[in-house]
C-alpha cells in the first residue's frame, strides 16, 4: 500500500506463470532481475574499464555476494529498485559516449564549412547543439520505472541528471570549446534535464494506470468524497493520487518503531546488523541443535575491501579527476547519503542492495590498479593477474562458506555460529 506498483507488478508477472501459491512464481521475477543485474554490471564494467576481465570481476563479485544473492531469491522490492537504476546508470553511459561521438561529428562539419578547415573562436564560444539524445531517453524511462518501485529511487534523479551534464562540459572542455561550463549547462542541460525530469515523472505516472482504471483501488475515489474549491480544476484521479501519495508519505515519516533488526545506516558498509529473514532449529543434520537461516549478510571480504575503496576513489576523482572514479561515488552518494537525514526511522541493512552495484564498481576499480595498464611490462601484468586472481578466489571461497546461511541449508547449530564473526549478526 505505502509503495509504487512497478515491483509489485513485477513480482506479479512470475505469479501469473507460475501460481501464487508456488514459491518458485513468487520469487522467479526477483531471480531473473537480479540474474540480469549481474550481467548488465559487467557490461558496464566492461565499457567503463576497457577490460573484459574487470568486466567478469565485477560480474563474479556481485553473482557471489550473500547480500544479492539472498534478495535476488525474495520477493522484496529493493532488487528491482537496485535492477532499474543500474539500467538508467548504463543508459548514460552509453550516452556519454554517443555525446562524444556526436559533439567531434558536429565540430568536424563546422570546421569543413571554413575556408582553413578550423573552427572559428565564435563557433567555439559554447559549442554546438548535440540535438535529442535516444540514450537519454532510455534513462529517463528506467528512472521512471525506478521511482515507481520505491521512492528512494529520487536522489538518483538528481546526481544522474547532474553526473551526465558534468560528463557532456568535460567533453565540450577536451574538445576546445572556450565557454565549455555555460555551453554544456544550456546547450546539454536543458535537454538533458527534458530527457531525464519529465520523462521520468510521465513514466512515474504510467505506473499508475492499473489504478487509475480501477474503481475500488486504494483512495481511487477519494476526491469525489472529499470536494474541494480551491483544487476543483485538478482531475479527480489526480487528486485521489496526490491524497494516495500524502498519506504514504506520513507513514514513511512516522516509520519509527523499534525492530530487532532495524540497523542505521552508518552501520551499513560495515554489515554492522544484517538482517535475518528466517531462522528456525529443525532437526535433520545429525547433531543435537541443528540451525536453518536465511541472513542477508554480504561477503565480508567483498564488502569490507570495497567500502575502503571508497576512500582510493575519492583520491582519484579529486587528485586525478577520473571521471569513473566520479560516478562510481555518485552512484553510491546518491542511494547511501540520503539515508542519513532520517536517524529516527526504522531502516535495514538490506537497502543498501539499491547502490551495492556501485560499491563493487569501486572495487573492481582498485582491482585494476592492482592488475596495472596494459602497456605495463609483462611481469608486473603477470603479477597483477595473479593477485587479483587470488583476491577473487577468496571471494568465491568465503561466498561458499556463507552460502548455507543464505539459502536455509540444515546445518549444526555450532557451523552457522561459526558464521556469525559478529555478535550483531545473532
Amino acid at each position: 500500500m505505502v509503495h509504487p506498483p512497478v515491483g509489485k507488478w513485477m513480482i506479479a508477472f512470475g505469479m501469473l506463470l507460475f501460481g501464487s501459491d508456488n514459491a518458485f512464481g513468487w520469487r522467479f521475477s526477483a531471480a531473473a532481475v537480479g540474474t540480469l543485474s549481474v550481467l548488465l554490471l559487467a557490461v558496464v564494467a566492461r565499457r567503463m574499464f576497457g577490460s573484459a576481465l574487470l568486466g567478469a570481476a565485477a560480474g563474479l563479485l556481485l553473482a557471489v555476494d550473500g547480500h544479492h544473492l539472498v534478495e535476488s531469491r525474495t520477493s522484496l522490492l529493493d532488487i528491482f529498485l537496485s535492477f532499474w537504476l543500474l539500467a538508467a546508470f548504463a543508459a548514460l553511459l552509453l550516452d556519454r559516449d554517443d555525446g562524444r561521438r556526436r559533439l567531434a561529428r558536429r565540430l568536424a562539419s563546422i570546421a569543413g564549412r571554413n575556408d582553413d578547415g578550423v573552427p572559428t573562436r565564435a563557433q567555439l564560444s559554447w559549442g554546438p547543439f548535440l540535438g535529442l539524445r535516444p540514450w537519454r531517453l532510455i534513462a529517463g524511462v528506467c528512472l521512471g520505472l525506478a521511482l515507481g518501485t520505491k521512492w528512494s529511487a529520487l536522489p538518483y534523479i538528481a546526481a544522474f541528471g547532474l553526473m551526465t551534464v558534468a560528463w557532456d562540459m568535460s567533453a565540450r572542455r577536451i574538445a576546445g570549446v572556450h565557454h565549455w561550463a555555460l555551453g554544456g549547462a544550456v546547450k546539454d542541460g536543458l535537454l538533458a534535464f527534458a530527457c531525464l525530469v519529465p520523462v521520468a515523472a510521465l513514466t512515474y505516472l504510467g505506473t499508475w494506470t492499473g489504478w487509475f482504471l480501477s474503481d475500488d483501488a486504494y483512495d481511487r475515489t477519494w476526491a469525489e468524497r472529499n470536494p474541494s474549491e480551491q483544487w476543483g480544476w485538478v482531475p479527480d484521479a489526480l487528486r485521489s493520487l496526490a491524497e494516495y501519495h500524502r498519506s504514504a508519505f506520513t507513514f514513511h515519516q512516522g516509520l519509527g518503531s523499534d525492530h530487532p533488526y532495524e540497523a542505521s545506516a552508518w552501520s551499513w558498509l560495515v554489515m554492522g546488523r544484517p538482517t535475518s529473514f528466517f531462522y528456525e532449529k529443525p532437526a535433520g543434520c545429525g547433531e543435537d541443535a541443528c540451525s536453518q537461516a536465511v541472513t542477508v549478510l554480504g561477503n565480508p571480504l567483498i564488502w569490507w575491501t570495497a567500502a575502503l575503496s571508497l576512500l582510493v576513489l575519492v583520491f582519484f576523482w579529486l587528485g586525478r579527476r577520473d571521471w569513473r572514479a566520479a560516478a562510481i561515488l555518485t552512484g553510491v552518494a546518491a542511494g547511501y547519503l540520503p539515508w542519513f537525514l532520517y536517524p529516527e526511522r526504522t531502516t535495514f541493512y538490506f537497502y543498501a542492495v539499491a547502490f551495492e552495484p556501485y560499491l563493487v564498481l569501486g572495487l573492481v576499480y582498485c582491482l585494476g590498479l592492482v592488475l596495472g595498464s596494459p602497456a605495463a611490462d609483462a611481469a608486473r601484468r603477470r603479477r597483477g593477474i595473479v593477485l587479483v586472481g587470488v583476491f577473487l578466489a577468496a571471494a568465491v571461497a568465503l561466498s561458499a562458506y556463507f552460502l548455507p546461511v543464505w539459502t536455509a541449508e540444515i546445518i549444526p547449530y555450532d557451523q552457522w555460529r561459526m558464521r556469525m564473526w559478529l555478535p550483531s549478526w545473532i
